[in-house]
């Protein structure tokens, strides 16, 4: 990770940029449940839905991981008066986003998008068609915008005729006009005064729409660059080297200073003064929901401070790879984001310290699982366990023995590692969220403070030889053993390393 990543997410904390998000405002909703037969109308699966989630999607999201940093965030936005729109704006408002610029209007509907999952796989999803919004609403949303000051302007377009509107007549006159920086304040009608404008962030589905505003920053996805270019990407390419290769003619059909296309699984890559490329950690598809939004508010609160736009790139690559390790639509937020800035990967925490963030995930509904062990020399059958411990739930947490425990437990000759270098190497796997290390002989204290949903230990122990069973039976949890690697084990690696035997 780039060394300046951390300097960059502290500089958001501290100076808490005002940024307005204006665009299309959507209500995210995950309805969980179980499917355990077909129904007789039609071969389709019954759900038995047990817990339904909202939160706020499209331009709302953005707006939301804008607020978890910390930025002083004002949305401007078109939603009915339907109870969806009550959700949404509810919200909104409980994350502290300013929606004084969220226009009402009863003749308009606000969209939902509906994720049904079950065995933690989405089912189905149900968009609902989006209506045509009223002009006057459109008016007085476009009026709105253009008399608010900020240090940025972010624009969410999901392809709306309230966005086709704003593509056009947001910041009249200002398409020429020069960018602020260092995180300088300044709004439309002080642009006018000044010839400066705020920096501008254009995330949309389609660019060409907003080539005349001459944005800053445009964020498309490689779909969404490959249809600017009306170009397929070839099967099993390189898409950073097939945009890159194409990145003239990117920065001109959208004319923005720069573009960031975002790769998902492949990471992100700046075409303009860079190149710059991020690499993303990769996870299943299925919990990339919203990831693109974060990286877009991130990049744009990192931009509005100062910050050179490959830094700013790699803070917002690092958020994106907390996201997509959570649930529904979430956020990061900026002590996550501080975290894992701070660790190259994962974290390591005092068991307090841990003990908070834990808490934090029990309340947005997270399940955390918990393992612990020596984790000397790191070997395959470690990391087959942690990936089917990490299966079992949201939130993997690994307890790592001191050294004098792993004496006492091993004998005189090991550890072979120091504690912070095996808990560090635990931290680098992309299946463990955070670490701690503990001297105690068991870990008992660490899981009546923690009390995790689940914890898991290897496949050559079983129930009765554990201490830790009682304590997690007592409050409800569950014990799972994972499947045992056999011929993988640290004392026989240590063993065939001291003999000179190599196999």
């Amino acid at each position: 990770m780039n060394g300046r990543t951390l300097e960059v997410v502290r500089a958001i904390g501290e100076r808490r940029p005002r940024i307005a998000v204006v665009g299309d405002l959507m209500l995210d909703v995950w309805s969980y449940g179980v499917a355990g037969r077909l129904a007789r109308e039609a071969p389709a699966p019954v759900v038995e839905v047990r817990e339904r989630r909202h939160a706020p999607g499209g331009a709302g999201n953005t707006a939301m991981n804008l607020a978890a940093l910390g930025a002083d965030v004002v949305c401007f936005g078109i939603v009915g008066t339907d109870p969806a729109a009550g959700t949404l704006l509810e919200c909104l408002r409980e994350a502290g986003v300013d929606t004084s610029g969220v226009i009402e209007h009863p003749d308009a509907h606000t969209p939902v998008k509906h994720r049904i999952v079950c065995d933690e796989q989405v089912l189905l999803r149900l968009d609902e068609a989006p209506s045509e919004l009223p002009v006057d609403a459109i008016d007085r949303m476009l009026e709105a915008a253009n008399a608010c000051d900020a240090d940025a302007f972010v624009v969410g377009d999901y392809g709306s005729s309230a966005m086709e509107a704003a593509a056009e007549r947001l910041w009249p006159g200002m398409s020429d006009g020069r960018r602020t920086s260092n995180g300088r304040r300044t709004g439309r009608r002080a642009a006018a005064r000044s010839g400066v404008r705020p920096l501008v962030v254009v995330d949309a589905h389609d660019l060409r729409r907003w080539r005349g505003i001459r944005p800053d920053i445009a964020t498309p996805n490689a779909a969404e660059a490959a249809a600017l270019l009306s170009a397929s990407l070839p099967d099993g390419a390189d898409r950073a080297s097939f945009f890159n290769e194409r990145s003239r003619a990117l920065l001109e059909r959208s004319g923005a200073r720069e573009v960031v296309v975002t790769l998902d699984r492949d990471g992100a890559v700046l075409l303009g003064e860079g190149p710059h490329r991020t690499h993303a950690h990769r996870v299943s598809e299925k919990n990339a929901s919203g990831a693109g939004d974060t990286f877009v508010a991130v990049l744009a609160a990192a931009c509005a401070c100062g910050a050179p736009i490959a830094d700013a790139m790699d803070a917002a690559q690092t958020a994106a790879d907390v996201v997509v390790h959570k649930p529904d639509t979430a956020v990061c937020t900026l002590d996550e984001l501080v975290a894992r800035a701070d660790g190259a990967h994962g974290v390591t925490l005092a068991a307090d310290e841990l003990a908070r963030r834990i808490r934090g995930h029990r309340e947005r509904g997270d399940r955390v699982v918990f393992t612990n062990g020596c984790f000397d020399v790191l070997h395959r059958g470690h990391t087959t366990y942690l990936r089917q411990a990490k299966e079992l739930g949201d939130v993997l947490v690994v307890a790592v023995n001191a050294d004098e425990t792993v004496r006492r437990l091993k004998g005189p000759g090991r550890p072979v590692n120091r504690s912070h270098d095996r808990a560090d190497v635990i931290a680098a796997l992309e299946c463990v969220d955070y670490v701690t290390v503990f001297a105690e002989p068991t870990p008992v204290e660490l899981i009546a403070a923690l009390q995790p949903d689940v914890y898991v230990k290897g496949g050559d122990y079983t129930a009765e030889m554990l201490e830790e069973t009682t304590v997690v039976e007592s409050y409800g949890g569950e014990v799972v053993f994972a499947d045992y690697v056999p011929d993988h084990s640290t004392s026989g690696i240590v063993e065939r390393i001291r003999s000179g035997v190599v196999s």
